[in-house]
C-alpha cells in the first residue's frame, strides 16, 4: 500500500463568507499553525490548468500581503529552476522580485 499524506486547511467564515480565522495541519509530522492566508495551485494535466484557491483573513494587512507576494515570487523563482533547470528564467524572476519589492518598499532599492 502507498504511504499517504494529508495537508488540511480549516477556514471559519462569517455570516458573509468571508474568511474570519484559518488553521492549517499536516498528517505526516504532527505539525500545525494558524495563518492569515494560503496560496494554493494545484495542475490539471488532463486539462493543461491550473486551478487556484487564494484565501485571506479579513485581519490580513494591505503590507502582509504585499510581503507575502514578494516571497512567493522568490519560491517560484527556485522552485521554477529546480523542477525545470530553467536558471535563466528563474533569474529573471528573481529580478521581478527584486523590482517588485523595492517597489512596494518592502526592500531598499539596489
Amino acid at each position: 500500500m502507498a504511504k499517504k499524506s494529508q495537508i488540511v486547511i480549516d477556514v471559519e467564515l462569517d455570516e458573509n463568507n468571508v474568511p474570519e480565522k484559518m488553521a492549517w495541519k499536516s498528517s505526516e509530522n504532527a505539525e500545525s499553525g494558524v495563518c492569515d492566508a494560503a496560496f494554493l495551485s494545484i495542475w490539471d494535466s488532463k486539462q493543461k490548468n491550473t486551478l487556484k484557491i487564494d484565501l485571506w483573513t479579513k485581519d490580513m494587512t494591505t503590507d502582509d500581503m504585499k510581503i507575502l507576494y514578494h516571497q512567493t515570487f522568490l519560491t517560484m523563482s527556485d522552485g521554477l529552476e529546480r523542477s525545470t533547470g530553467e536558471g535563466k528564467m528563474a533569474h529573471q524572476l528573481r529580478e521581478f522580485a527584486r523590482y517588485f519589492g523595492e517597489e512596494m518598499g518592502i526592500i531598499e532599492r539596489s
